[in-house]
């Protein structure tokens, strides 16, 4: 991106007209007893040439994902994204307009909002969806409170292992300072063992962490003996297929929308989904954009709901979640839009019948091995019996090919084991490959 700098002379002037003898008054201020007290540690300043120069040069090391054949999932996948979403979604009235952020958001900016918390509804079968939060583990955390808030229970939450790890970090570093204990469980019978009438709510995730699917309808009602909610994150792809959260019995749908319309982007910015059940949307955080009609009797927008505390007092503020992701929304407005229930479905299935040829493939060598016999939907878990996924990964990357995600990361007894993702944009002859280079 061109820059431009401030000369000295620029800055002269604008420190006169702020009163200022020096950059350095303006930190007066701060204590010495808080301050650095020698210059920082860094190189010094670059010209513009040498400047790009280096940029370009740190750019480089980032891996191009269009260079790669990405098997890369845990949250964020490589799903195709239509050319008509690009094109509406940088047109200047959404690209450049300011944030939707104040009560005075435009009328464009508020339609979007409602039909995508519309598309959002009818995807989930939920009732009603807030305007987006910032990514699927703020909107899981989110919902974990505005379940506590529901409930009046402040004991304790139960979070499934499965679920998403960071998400679950996430929930810990936020409930550290509230005093409310999570705990976490391995499956569904210890969930079951868990549950009493101080908690909360319970967080799974379906499709977990590892691809597999969860028994929603049960533990959702298992959940509700004890007057608990159920909060389910999903993969908005696989409801193409799958049965409705909605419809299962769950209270709260949170989901990371980053399949819906939005490229890899280096993992970010992304989308985060919620939506619930209609008595409890006076709890529901963030922004709701209405329909209405004008005095004219035309149809015409408003932000019905906003419970953050910069618009109700402070004590009835559900969350100090602050904006939305309007653009991002934007884009998975389109995105359901152009792709319809059917395109839903047809994408949905892809994923599934290449991610289980993938699967079959790759357990058919000696090398590898499943690690359990759940259903699963796009993603899959393989074991390397001789417990080289480091080489495994190396060896792929020689080849242009993103192989998987290593599960050691977070799971110290899974250092064996690779997470898989296959898309539809993965062809057979790409799976075929995968599966000669892993097994060589």
């Amino acid at each position: 991106m061109p820059y431009t700098y401030n000369t000295p002379a620029q800055q002269e002037e604008m420190l006169q007209s702020i009163g200022a003898n020096s950059i350095d008054e303006l930190f007066d201020l701060i204590p010495d007893s808080v301050k650095l007290g020698r210059p920082l540690n860094i190189p010094p300043a670059l010209g513009e040439i040498a400047l790009t120069a280096h940029m370009q040069e740190l750019a480089r090391q980032n891996t191009n994902i269009t260079d790669n054949t990405c098997f890369l999932g845990a949250g964020s996948y490589d799903h195709f994204v239509p050319a008509v979403i690009d094109t509406l979604a940088s047109r200047g009235e959404f690209y450049t307009s300011y944030t939707p952020y104040q009560p005075e958001v435009s009328q464009g900016n508020l339609q979007v909002m409602f039909e995508y918390q519309t598309l959002i509804c009818q995807l989930t079968g939920m009732d009603v969806s807030n305007a987006s939060l910032y990514d699927g583990g703020s909107a899981a955390v989110e919902a974990m409170l505005m379940a506590i808030n529901i409930t009046r229970r402040t004991s304790r939450v139960i979070v499934l292992e499965s679920v998403h790890p960071e998400y679950r970090q996430i929930i810990k570093t936020y409930f550290a300072t509230i005093g409310t204990e999570v705990v976490s469980v391995s499956d569904k019978s210890q969930l079951l063992d868990a549950l009493d009438e101080t908690t909360a709510a319970v967080l799974i995730q379906s499709p977990n962490f590892f691809g597999n699917l969860e028994d929603v309808a049960t533990i959702a009602e298992q959940v509700h003996t004890v007057g608990a909610l159920l909060v389910c994150s999903v993969d908005p792809i696989s409801l193409g297929l799958l049965k409705r959260p909605g419809d299962a019995g769950v209270d709260i749908v949170v989901a990371e929308g980053q399949s819906l319309g939005t490229p890899l982007l280096y993992g970010g910015p992304y989308l985060g989904i919620m939506a619930c059940r209609e008595e409890f949307v006076r709890r529901l955080p963030g922004r709701i954009a209405g329909q209405t009609v004008d005095q004219d009797g035309k149809r015409c927008w408003v932000l019905t709901l906003q419970t953050r505390e910069q618009h109700i007092r402070r004590e009835k503020a559900t969350s100090n979640i602050c904006t939305n992701q309007g653009l991002f929304a934007l884009r998975a407005a389109i995105y359901l839009s152009v792709m319809g229930p059917q395109g839903m479905q047809d994408v949905a299935s892809l994923c599934l019948q290449k991610a289980h040829y993938a699967q079959r493939q790759l357990t058919n060598l000696e090398r590898f091995e499943t690690l359990n016999d759940q259903p699963f939907f796009k993603e899959f878990v393989i074991r390397d019996k001789q417990n080289d996924v480091a080489g495994l990964l190396e060896k792929a990357e020689d080849f242009n090919m993103l192989a998987g995600v290593a599960l050691g990361r977070w799971y110290p007894q899974l250092q064996d084991c690779l997470l898989i993702a296959v898309t539809e944009k993965r062809t057979v002859r790409e799976i075929d490959q995968l599966v000669e280079i892993l097994g060589s």
